[in-house]
């Protein structure tokens, strides 16, 4: 510049970067030589403010031709208008970070979370770092910062760095980057969009151009090159920003000095020596500075002024952009354009996807779980179908949206785990991977999973339950016992005794009178039996005439009615409902015990939500910590299953309790055939089951919307109730088979009844064959049971002859009471010489009473025989007859209707000398 002084100048045109800018600032104001600074960045990096001193005094002689770098308020309002809140700025070696520092202050004053980070020459070096330094956490955290990013740095490196983010998939579909620079042509711009993905928006300095194709290249007098004022001219499109203001910059200069000459107030170049302390300034450097400042030009930048301040105040912000999408090298669209007065001219509202997703196709990774995902059809050569609850909600939100999907299971079948070298396998690892879109299945939404993956919000809600096998009803012989206790039956056994003990003793104190044939007696065998057939209302027959008698059976048989009917109604309970309760009910009675081992599936979200808390020290609950302790056993191994449906049968064929996913067991034992399994749990939802997506997914907000309004107006529950109905086939809580509807009675309801009935026969047989035994050893005959004898008549005999031998007064008589002997053995009756020791006993009435068989004319025969031999009753005019009394069934005595009339001849015997035939109050009646 001095060189320049010494030769002579008329003004100084200088494009350098802010380093040398206030030097020469320095110079030209010492010299009153004009200034024309046009600001140059290095390699196309944008522009920094160079921060020189203004002011208003007169020895100011430098005028800036590039306007001011208006980056800051550009990407203020850029950032303001998407709504950002959170956002990493890149910036390349080239750029002084100090040029935004306006812009720092301001969102950190907003509360917005902004990141800086430099980009290395060697970008590839840059990003491999990255991977192996940082952890999975750690790398999934910056995957998500880079969801929203701003590129201040040349087009070259931009370029680079975008293919190197998207080859590593450290960016998804829904990122949304900002790129500003001032130095951007149309080239940059389509190359830029083809290597990204997401939403891209690019902020460029633009500058306006005639409509008129014709008058383009013209400048008022002035004709401009072709090659530069064509814009689809590959040279112009070369040309940096800064080239292009000087020559805008000579032309206003050429302006300038030639109204200098019309004006005639032309000044002879200034020869200047800048090294002498007393050089005097150029005394026409005033004037020249006034000519240019107040001229103007339209160049190549448009309209070329200058601001009582020294600045160019004409400059325009165009923005450009793209919306979200999957394919590269979409088409880019302008959204808007900035200017210092008029401010943002646009919309740059952050549109979501839409809707209409139809032609998108997504490939969905799953893994079998009933009944959220089963496989339907399995046809060989076509692909498998699939159906269940979450099969449901993507087929709804597909007829919503309008996509397609393409289902596979994850190869190892698990939901995925993170490894020691911080990779995930499973079906999180598929999406981790990128090679699945969306993953969908029993898949609970956890913070381990969402650092890696995005999750939809939940569909349906999440509890941790337990599987147990109902307890079988075993089989009891003698459950016709069960209504009563053992100390009742006991309390009952002995009620009976005492009963019939104080009838017989209440009848011994007080002797009822017998009616005149009377087939009972009141000896204590007797009123045993009574009582205990009045208990089993089966009857019986003994004389209660007296009035204590009385009472006390009616008390009895009240008390008989209450017992038997008690009995009856618990008996008819107790056979259709087995009462047996099982101990666990809750998760908390199943941490406590240590009967039934139970455990999940290994590495699972369950196995890992019951690890954390139950290693947790803070953890108030001690549940956790003792269900960790039975599920830890032997490293995991000894309790654990690989797959739940292991889980499951491990259930049902074994002492195992099983810890898994409420929903999932809540099915099994609805659709369980035998109705075996009972479920037990906590009724508060901790967590939900989600649709996973890859990490930045644009379908993570469009999905969840969807699901709300599933849920808002019903849809969803339907859903649900297909797969979980409320009136199911098995009870899923009561821990014992209960039958839903009444059944027919089996057999082992009845056993014991059986046994009871099948001991008495032995019991009877035995003691039937003890007495046969007991008779043929003492050599005489037992009577048969139809027998029954009660009083032989050896000894009425000894009784008669005493009572006769004693008094044998006329008037001397028995009592009126008749004699009971029951029953009358024929081959016993007495012989004439026995008779006839019974010579007188009138006023007297013996009735013996027997039974007669149906054979009545054989024994008739037989006793006419036999009292025609042994018997004289004189002369009997005509046959007496007598009405034949029968045996009741159950072993007793009863009174029956007439069934036969028999008459008995009896031969008078007049050498008896009794005269017994002629006195009517005498008589023997059968």
């Amino acid at each position: 510049a001095c060189d320049l002084m010494n030769q002579g100048i008329l003004a100084l045109v200088s494009s350098i970067g802010c380093t040398s800018a206030g030097s020469l600032q320095s110079l030209a104001d010492a010299m009153h030589i004009p200034h024309l600074f046009i600001q140059r960045s290095t390699a196309g990096t944008p522009r920094s403010g160079c921060g020189l001193t203004r002011s208003n005094r007169n020895d100011d002689y430098t005028l800036s031709v590039r306007p001011p770098v208006y980056l800051n308020d550009v990407i203020l309002r850029v950032v303001t208008e998407y709504a950002w809140q959170k956002f990493i700025i890149f910036y390349d070696n080239d750029y002084d970070i100090r040029g935004i520092q306006e812009f720092l202050d301001k969102v950190s004053q907003q509360g917005m979370d902004v990141a800086l980070q430099k980009v290395e020459n060697n970008i590839n070096k840059m990003i491999t770092g990255l991977f192996a330094t940082m952890r999975i956490e750690e790398l999934n955290r910056y995957r998500d910062t880079l969801r929203r990013a701003i590129l201040i740095m040349n087009p070259s490196t931009a370029k680079s760095f975008l293919t190197e983010v998207v080859e590593t998939n450290l960016v998804a579909f829904d990122c949304h980057w900002i790129i500003i620079n001032e130095e951007i042509n149309d080239v940059d711009v389509q190359e830029l969009v083809r290597r990204s993905i997401g939403r891209l928006t690019i902020i460029r300095q633009t500058f306006p151009v005639p409509q008129n194709i014709s008058q383009r290249c013209f400048r008022g007098n002035h004709r401009i090159s072709s090659s530069l004022c064509d814009p689809k001219d590959p040279y112009s499109q070369s040309m940096e920003i800064s080239n292009l203001y000087i020559y805008d910059t000579v032309l206003l200069l050429a302006n300038a000095f030639h109204k200098k000459l019309e004006d005639r107030k032309w000044h002879s170049m200034a020869s200047l020596t800048c090294i002498r302390k007393n050089s005097k300034p150029w005394q026409g450097g005033r004037s020249m500075l006034e000519t240019i400042k107040k001229g103007g030009v339209n160049g190549l930048t448009g309209e070329l002024e200058f601001a009582e301040n020294g600045g160019n105040p004409n400059v325009h912000f165009e923005i450009l952009g793209t919306n979200y999408g999957e394919d590269l090298g979409r088409g880019i669209r302008k959204l808007g354009c900035w200017n210092p007065v008029t401010g943002l001219n646009g919309s740059l509202t952050d549109r979501k996807l839409e809707n209409n997703m139809r032609g998108v196709v997504l490939r969905v990774v799953t893994v079998l779980e009933e009944p959220f995902v089963m496989v339907s059809e399995n046809v060989l050569g076509k692909p498998k179908k699939y159906q269940g609850f979450s099969i449901d909600v993507l087929e709804a939100l597909a007829t919503y949206l309008g996509f397609k999907y393409e289902i596979y299971v994850a190869p190892d079948h698990k939901y995925g785990s993170p490894q020691d070298d911080g990779s995930w396998n499973g079906l999180i690892g598929e999406l981790v991977f990128k090679r699945a879109d969306i993953g969908i299945s029993a898949l609970t939404i956890t913070p381990d999973r969402e650092n890696v993956v995005d999750f939809t919000t939940r569909y349906m809600d999440y509890s941790v339950g337990v599987l147990l096998r109902k307890a079988e009803k075993t089989v009891d012989m003698f459950a016709c016992l069960a209504p009563f206790d053992l100390s009742l039956w006991a309390c009952i056994a002995g009620t009976v005794l005492l009963v019939g003990l104080l009838v017989y003793l209440l009848n011994w104190l007080n002797p009822p009178r017998l009616q005149m044939g009377s087939m009972t007696s009141t000896t204590l065998y007797n009123s045993m039996w009574f009582v205990y057939g009045s208990f089993v209302q089966q009857g019986g027959e003994v004389p209660y005439t007296t009035l204590a008698t009385r009472l006390m059976m009616g008390a009895w048989w009240l008390f008989a009615l209450i017992v038997i009917s008690s009995y009856t109604a618990n008996l008819a309970a107790f056979l259709t409902i087995t009462r047996i309760e099982s101990s666990i009910q809750s998760l908390q009675d199943l941490s406590r015990q240590t009967d039934i081992p139970y455990g999940t599936v290994l590495d699972s979200a369950v196995y890992e939500h019951v690890r954390v808390k139950g290693m947790n020290p803070f953890e108030r609950d001690s549940m956790y910590s003792q269900m960790w302790r039975m599920i830890n056993r032997s490293n995991g191994s000894e309790n654990n299953v690989l797959e739940s449906t292991a889980g499951i049968q491990k259930v049902k064929y074994g002492n195992y309790a099983f810890v898994w996913d409420a929903a999932v067991l809540e099915y099994v034992a609805i659709n369980d055939a035998e109705c075996s399994f009972y479920t037990v749990g906590n009724t508060v939802a901790d967590r939900g089951y989600g649709i996973a997506l890859q990490h930045g997914s644009p379908y993570r907000d469009v999905f969840s919307q969807r699901i709300l309004e599933l849920q808002q107006n019903g849809d969803m529950d339907i859903l649900k109730h297909k797969w979980w109905p409320k009136n199911g086939q098995c009870d899923l809580y009561s821990s014992v088979d209960t039958k839903q509807k009444g059944g027919a009675l089996d057999i082992k309801s009845f056993a014991g009844v059986f046994c009871i009935l099948a001991a008495g026969i032995v019991l009877s047989c035995f003691i039937a064959m003890l007495e046969t035994w007991w008779n043929k050893r003492k050599g005489s005959r037992v009577p048969s049971k139809e027998d029954d004898k009660e009083i032989d008549l050896e000894h009425l005999h000894r009784r008669v002859n005493s009572l006769c031998t004693d008094d044998d007064s006329p008037h001397k008589q028995f009592s009126t009471s008749s004699i009971d002997l029951t029953p009358l053995d024929i081959d016993t009756l007495p012989t004439r010489q026995a008779l006839e020791q019974i010579s007188d006993f009138r006023n007297t009435h013996i009735t013996t009473t027997t039974f007669i068989p149906e054979q009545i004319q054989t024994l008739s025969r037989t006793l006419s025989a036999k009292a025609a031999s042994g018997f004289s009753f004189g002369s009997v005019p005509e046959h007496r007859t007598g009405p034949f009394r029968h045996r009741a069934p159950n072993g007793g005595f009863f009174r029956s209707p007439i069934k036969t009339m028999s008459s008995i001849p009896y031969q008078p015997t007049p050498t008896l000398g009794l005269n017994i035939g002629s006195d009517p109050d005498r008589g023997t009646s059968i």
